[in-house]
């Protein structure tokens, strides 16, 4: 049968990896990849890992579900690349939690110039744990701002980093002294990425010994910085907290959406940047951010922001089998 002028055909074995490997590069809470793509006829649908959970870290599965939220962010802009139109529902199905987005995309449409210049920064983007040399410019940070605010969610950028210390310094000493957390973090960090065969968890080489607050993943030998230390390194760079209205799982989704696509606009800006999501797991931080900094909803990660020097490493990731389901390819 001939499709219509203005009907894609269904996804090749090729478009399909091309789908699934622009989700692999999207960034996780703990690099876990929490993901499924399932290209069908005219759609792709993007299911969350029942299989991976982090009871102590992340208990009600938030950066479980603002992790999908960056690999939908990836998805649509892959199927736009690919040259059709995204009609993109989050949630479809109220009796399939585990469908985080169905993406439509029967009909044939050109992608635009800036589609197509965020897809490049796809590959590119990488999580900076290390010190910054400095922070963007107020021009570059308007474009990350703007770029986010467009996804239908607030950015608070957090410039001024001194109510930020005592908070950070806390969150820090809560969870450093968590044991369920500490052994939750150290299953997931890989000691031997040479020989590592999952794809999943956080390399030495991408987690620096650095302390707070630059990976921001506190471990019991971690040497917590003096405030002074810590206000001075903050100081280099700036915080882009994402704040929704609500604090539901579609929240969480579209908080990762809104974080993944400002990341991309960052990259392409000459921008490195990470994620910060540890402080805002303790509950006191979280209400006094939301207090200090008089919120109108609810903070749900960090953006850090800044300047420098040097390109991070890839993290590893999981075999494009494991990833993409329902192809020829996959049999």
């Amino acid at each position: 049968m001939t499709a219509h002028a203005d009907s894609a055909p269904d996804w090749t074995d090729a478009e399909a990896q091309v789908l699934a490997r622009a989700v692999l590069r999207a960034p996780s809470v703990h690099n876990t990849q929490p993901w499924i793509v399932e290209p069908e006829a005219g759609a792709v649908v993007l299911r969350e890992r029942t299989d991976v959970a982090l009871p102590h870290h992340d208990p009600g599965r938030r950066d479980l579900a603002m992790s999908c939220g960056t690999a939908l962010a990836n998805l649509e802009l892959a199927v736009r690349v690919l040259g059709r139109r995204a009609d993109v529902a989050i949630l479809p199905d109220p009796a399939c939690p585990e469908v985080v987005a169905r993406v439509e995309a029967a009909t044939v449409l050109p992608p635009t110039a800036e589609e197509l210049h965020a897809f490049t920064a796809v590959e590119r983007r990488r999580s900076t744990r290390a010190r910054f040399l400095g922070p963007p410019t107020g021009e570059q940070l308007h474009e990350v701002i703007r770029t986010v605010v467009e996804t239908g969610v607030e950015a608070v950028p957090v410039t001024d980093p001194a109510g930020l210390v005592k908070l950070f310094d806390h969150a820090a000493r809560v969870l450093r002294g968590d044991g369920a957390y500490q052994r939750e973090l150290a299953l997931w960090t890989i000691r031997d990425e040479a020989s590592h065969r999952h794809g999943v968890g956080l390399g030495r080489t991408v987690v620096p010994g650095g302390e707070l607050p630059w990976a921001g993943l506190v471990r019991r030998t971690t040497e917590l910085p003096d405030r002074r230390v810590l206000r001075s390194r903050l100081a280099a760079e700036t915080l882009l907290l994402v704040v929704t209205a609500d604090d539901g799982r579609a929240d969480h989704v579209r908080a990762g959406y809104a974080l993944e696509r400002g990341w991309l606009e960052a990259v392409r800006l000459g921008l490195s940047a990470a994620v910060l999501t540890q402080p805002l797991h303790v509950p006191e931080v979280r209400s006094a951010l939301c207090e200090d900094r008089h919120l109108a909803g609810f903070p749900q990660v960090f953006l850090r922001l800044g300047r420098t020097a040097h390109t991070a490493p890839a993290s590893v990731r999981r075999a494009l089998g494991e990833v993409l389901a329902g192809t020829r390819g996959q049999r």
